[in-house]
């Protein structure tokens, strides 16, 4: 008999035959409440009706139609509609299928835009799992070990991660003063400016903790980046696309990117993802150097065109702002309770409940016991931190007021369950 890997092994054994908005229900007709969105992708929730009618309809006209070979309609219709929506000055698109090929764009187009061979990338950041995303993420060894050795020309500087230099006794203030500092100096020391060819960095630390970074902070990185030549690439995949309670994750702070990644919310489930950047950034790239065989699959675009139109006719940035706000205080209220939670972060519906032991300590057990004791009863959440301590919220853009007052219910009944 023919099994999955056990390196798939799902951390909730939940078989889903259908889901709709947020539920997802399995064979016993069990409804779960989804708090995943497939981490962070059914932007739309599972199946919404107008996504499924543009898939269908795509799906009995053309499949596949290689984009570096014939241009095809949906894919015309999807880059009008980014183009409503992506930042002044990013009007060039590159599609690939994931967010780890859209780091290895970015990173590609860097390098030879710049002529110059080192990233700078910052503590707590995940861009993916291939070889050269792993070299760029530092959320945690399990993405990178055991398949030395990775690609050379990184370097790691400091987020102003105020969860954690809480321990050194920073607010968010003088993590940043730190942060700041500490670039300079590794371009001091590590990577000259002239070798540096560019910052990647998230607008919110995704798998680092959902920790967002600030206005000063993102002040410091562009206006080093302009004063050394270097390139400035912001990787919204996980923040993109209302996640944050703006359309990108970097309209909380102002700034503006050389390259821009996205992936995951564009397409409510189906696989596509890309970089934007300027026409004249973008033509400095090698002839040739980009591509790939699935990029801009008609049918992902054909969902990804119809997911824009959704996100825009329903309002659900907004809706991720104001139910964002609710599940906050839903969670800071019942946190309160519990000495054990030491605090809500993130932005929009994009949150995460960070668990500490006695001693303050980041607590990763806990973490995992209360995200599988929610499942049990029924509300499908996910971990992350850089020591798995947190439990992460990220529902679907268009869940309710009443569907984010279930899950706070169910959310007060699991910490009790597991921290009395």
């Amino acid at each position: 008999m023919t099994a999955l890997s056990p390196l798939l092994k799902q951390a909730t054994p939940v078989v889903a035959t259908h889901g709709e908005g947020v539920n997802l229900y399995d064979a016993e007709g069990r409804r779960h409440l989804d708090f995943t969105a497939g981490i962070g992708v059914t932007s739309t929730g599972h199946c919404h009706p107008k996504v499924v009618e543009a898939a269908q309809a795509q799906v009995g006209k053309l499949i596949h139609g290689q984009y570096t070979t014939i241009m095809h309609e949906p894919l015309q219709r999807l880059t009008e509609r980014l183009g409503e929506v992506l930042p002044a000055g990013l009007n060039s698109l590159f599609f690939a299928n994931s967010g780890s090929e859209a780091a290895e764009a970015a990173l590609r187009l860097a390098r030879q835009a710049t002529g110059r061979p080192n990233m700078v990338v910052f503590q707590g950041g995940f861009h993916g799992r291939t070889v050269a995303a792993a070299s760029l993420t530092t959320s945690g060894t399990k993405f990178k070990a055991g398949f030395s050795p990775l690609m050379p020309g990184v370097v790691v500087s400091p987020f102003p991660n105020p969860t954690h230099y809480r321990a050194y006794g920073f607010d968010e203030e003088q993590a940043t003063d730190f942060a700041l500092r500490e670039l300079d100096l590794v371009l001091q020391t590590q990577s000259a400016p002239a070798d540096t060819a560019a910052f990647l960095v998230e607008p919110v630390l995704g798998e680092g903790g959902y920790v967002p970074g600030n206005r000063r902070f993102f002040e410091g990185l562009r206006q080093r980046a302009d004063e050394h030549g270097i390139l400035l690439i912001l990787d919204e995949v996980q923040t993109g696309f209302g996640r944050t309670g703006e359309f990108w994750g970097q309209d909380h702070f102002g700034v503006s990117p050389d390259i821009m990644m996205f992936a995951k919310g564009i397409a409510s489930g189906f696989p596509i993802s890309g970089i934007a950047a300027s026409e004249e950034l973008m033509a400095k790239a090698r002839p040739g150097s980009q591509g790939g065989t699935y990029g801009a699959n008609a049918v992902a675009c054909a969902a990804a065109a119809a997911t824009l139109e959704v996100i825009q006719e329903e309002g659900l940035v907004d809706n991720a702002a104001a139910r964002g706000a609710q599940l906050r205080a839903g969670l800071e209220r019942i946190g309160e309770q519990h000495p054990q939670v030491a605090g809500v972060t993130g932005l929009g519906l994009m949150l995460a409940v960070e668990f500490v032991d006695a001693d303050g300590e980041p607590d990763g057990a806990t973490s995992a016991a209360v995200q599988q004791e929610a499942a049990r009863r029924g509300l499908l959440l996910l971990n992350n931190g850089m020591y798995g301590q947190n439990v992460r919220l990220i529902p679907a853009l268009v869940v309710t007021e009443a569907e984010v007052d279930e899950a706070l219910g169910l959310w007060e009944e699991t910490l009790a369950a597991v921290l009395g």
